[in-house]
């Protein structure tokens, strides 16, 4: 697929034939264009430092009337809980990427080719590149991703840190160390004091985590022990060999019952106190009463 590109040609358009003329203005869509590769998802471009490389992003206009749409390369990142998204501000792939046009503006019911080439820098780090290709037109903003991987030797590598637990969950930061897009699996263990207590194989986690990205994620844990000392082991594991490891310590002690029996001893140990006083007082009222009576009774001072 990638070439060095000489020239870029302009958008080019394609009539669609007829369409319901009660399309919504927004309905308009974006993909890469089929090429010979019909129902290409994203793009993929790989190429060694210095190389350009070309394709062509197409915008379709099922409505009834003109669209005007702007074209820009961003920078993919990970969001909350691993979500893909784009950087505000294009360093990377997004910065790499020229559009023959950047506004297109595209009759009713056509679509627009538009030709668009990533330069790719000398002394680029080799490895994954992930990007996108935005295309905005009115209020609506719609993506289509891009895979550029950079010739020469990659890296896959990750850890795991911070872990947690907490509230019936066990939290933890998962960290991209490498140079490669990373599918992480997730084993959970959990050792107590009297034998283990949890025991999850490997599983998928819902994310593609980015070179360079750290996410934070939880586990839920409903129903830990009661009571116990417990250690956690987390044990991460990627294509490419990527694999980490990470534990943490946690005490499960019933609060409520030890709050309940603290105050039983209290009360007790309240009431065993007042016993006391009462039967000392009594012993000091034996040991004293008769030189008062005799006071009241014969008016003597004493």
């Amino acid at each position: 697929m990638p070439f060095v590109v000489r020239a870029l040609c302009l958008a080019s358009v394609t009539a669609l034939g007829v369409a319901p003329v009660s399309a919504a203005a927004d309905d308009w869509s974006v993909a890469p264009s089929a090429g010979g590769r019909d129902g290409r998802p994203y793009f993929y471009a790989e190429g060694a430092p210095g190389t350009v490389l070309q394709d062509k992003v197409s915008v379709l206009n099922p409505g009834g009337q003109p669209l005007t749409v702007r074209l820009r390369g961003a920078d993919a990142d990970n969001a909350g809980r691993g979500a893909l998204s784009v950087r505000a501000k294009a360093k990377d792939t997004g910065a790499w990427i020229t559009f023959a046009d950047r506004t297109v503006r595209i009759p009713a019911r056509t679509r627009a080719d538009v030709p668009f080439t990533v330069s790719v820098p000398a002394g680029t780090t080799p490895g994954d590149h992930p990007g996108a290709i935005l295309a905005s037109a009115g209020s609506r903003t719609a993506a289509v991703r891009v895979h550029l991987r950079v010739g020469g030797p990659a890296l896959s590598a990750l850890t795991v840190e911070h872990v947690k637990v907490r509230d019936g969950r066990i939290s933890y930061e998962l960290v991209n160390r490498g140079t490669t897009v990373l599918a992480p699996k997730l084993a959970v263990r959990a050792e107590g004091l009297f034998g283990e207590v949890l025991d999850r194989a490997p599983r998928a986690l819902p994310l593609e985590l980015l070179p360079g990205r750290r996410v934070a994620l939880d586990e839920p844990w409903p129903d830990p022990p009661a009571l116990d000392g417990v250690d956690v082991e987390l044990a991460v594991t990627a294509a490419g060999g990527a694999r980490a490891e990470a534990r943490a310590t946690a005490w499960f002690v019933p609060w409520t019952a030890v709050a309940g029996a603290a105050s039983g001893l209290v009360m007790c140990a309240g009431g065993a106190h007042w016993s006391v006083r009462r039967r000392r007082r009594s012993r000091q009222a034996g040991r004293t009463g008769q030189p008062h009576r005799e006071a009241e009774l014969t008016g003597a001072v004493t």
